[in-house]
Formats: structure tokens, C-alpha cells, sequence
């Protein structure tokens, strides 16, 4: 039992690092961080003041391609990082080459590929899975166990329930075609069990009831529901945030 700090990381005044904590090369440790037990830290990863980081966390991870994978992983991408006052929970996984910004909580069991960003004050939650390329917002809410495919855009105030699936590529791995998330625009809700195709817009304060499956682009300030999406009605004044 113990730890291996190399000896270039910095760990700044007040932090608390567990048992058989990983700091690898060039990590740098803000002040007042606390880094639980069994925590990997990969190289040059930074972490801003007042993180809390529960145990088993594996934080800067290299990504890697399979044999057969169409998209390779790239290689050459910046450290991991993590800005202040953020919740990092159990056996979260985050890779190099992203960003998350301040504020944030980051659920149990949830993983975040690389290169994405992640604005103040979002929440991920518990088994959230963000793949490469995607862009959220300031203070938007990813409830459990919610997919965000690669090549998104979640712009601020967005709300997701549980269990959404989210696509990029109508082809379904066939042929090369570029692949292209959703799009969702600024205050839109997304109802638990939702699926959303490829390259959709959900646009301004759009409502997309739980269990539609979302096949073009819906206006903004409508609601949708069922299979596929059709619009339904107009947001109410009284519901629009300002």
C-alpha cells in the first residue's frame, strides 16, 4: 500500500491524497484538492483549487483504437483539464485532450472521451457516457445514464433526463461519410428516453417528451412527442426562461 508521485508533479498547500494514489509526470494539484484512494492521475494533467476527487478515478487517460476501429484515436492531444471547485465522483474516467470547466460535477461511473469541453456549472450524471467531440454548455444538467454521441453541440441551460441516446452517423458504419451529432440549442428539455438521429437541431426552449424518437429538426418553442416526433404544441409564454 502507498503511492507513487513522480517527482516533477506539483501538489499545491492543503491537499489530501489517499492511499495508493498515481500522480504521474508533470501533473499540477491546485490548493485544497482532495484526490481519494486508488486515484490515477496521467501525465501533465492539471486540476485546479477545491477539486474533490473520489476513489478509483482514472483522470487523463490516453486514449487508444481497436483493430478495426474507422476512427482512429489521436495521439497528440493536450493535458486533461480540470478548473476549480469541481466534483469528480467514484471510478470516473476522463481522457486527455478535454476540458471541463468549473463548478462541475461529474456523476459516479461516468466517462468523458477526449476532446470535449465542458462549460461551468454542467452536471454529468451517474454512468453518462460523452464521446469525442462534443461541446456543452454552461450550466446544463445530463442526467443518468444518458449517451452523448461524438460530434454534439449542448448549448447552455440545456436539461437531459435519463437514458437519452444521441447518434452520428446514419449509416450505421457503413461508408465514410462525415458524422454529425445533434445539435441543441440554448434552454431546450429532452424527456427521459429519448432517442435523437444524427445531425438534428432541437432548437431554442424546444420540449422533446420522454420516449420520442427525434428524425428531423424541431422548432424552437414547440413541444414534440412519440415515434416518430411531431409537434404538439406551443411553449407557454409563462414556461420560457429569461
Amino acid at each position: 500500500m502507498g503511492q507513487y508521485i513522480a517527482e516533477s508533479a506539483k501538489i499545491g498547500n492543503s491537499s489530501v491524497l489517499r492511499e495508493n494514489v498515481v500522480m504521474e509526470e508533470n501533473v499540477q494539484v491546485g490548493n485544497n484538492v482532495y484526490i481519494g484512494h486508488n486515484v490515477v492521475i496521467h501525465e501533465g494533467t492539471k486540476i485546479g483549487n477545491n477539486v474533490h476527487i473520489e476513489d478509483g478515478s482514472v483522470l487523463g487517460r490516453v486514449p487508444r483504437s481497436g483493430a478495426s476501429s474507422r476512427r482512429k484515436a489521436s495521439q497528440d492531444l493536450p493535458p486533461l483539464e480540470i478548473r476549480s471547485d469541481c466534483v469528480i465522483g467514484t471510478n470516473v474516467i476522463l481522457y486527455r485532450g478535454t476540458r471541463i470547466g468549473s463548478k462541475v460535477l461529474i456523476g459516479d461511473l461516468a466517462s468523458v472521451r477526449e476532446q470535449n469541453i465542458i462549460g461551468n456549472r454542467s452536471v454529468i450524471g451517474r454512468l453518462v457516457m460523452v464521446e469525442p467531440n462534443t461541446k456543452i454548455g454552461n450550466h446544463v444538467i445530463i442526467q443518468t445514464g444518458t449517451h452523448i454521441t461524438g460530434d454534439a453541440v449542448i448549448e447552455n441551460d440545456v436539461f437531459m433526463g435519463d437514458e437519452i441516446s444521441t447518434t452520428n452517423d446514419n449509416n450505421m458504419g457503413r461508408g465514410r461519410r462525415e458524422r454529425k451529432g445533434p445539435h441543441i440549442k440554448k434552454r431546450a428539455r429532452i424527456g427521459s428516453n429519448a432517442t435523437l438521429l444524427p445531425g438534428i437541431v432541437i432548437g431554442e426552449e424546444a420540449v422533446v417528451a420522454a420516449g420520442s424518437v427525434v428524425t428531423k429538426d424541431v422548432p424552437p418553442y414547440k413541444v414534440v412527442m412519440g415515434v416518430p416526433a411531431r409537434v404538439v404544441k406551443d411553449i407557454r409564454r409563462e414556461e420560457i426562461l429569461h
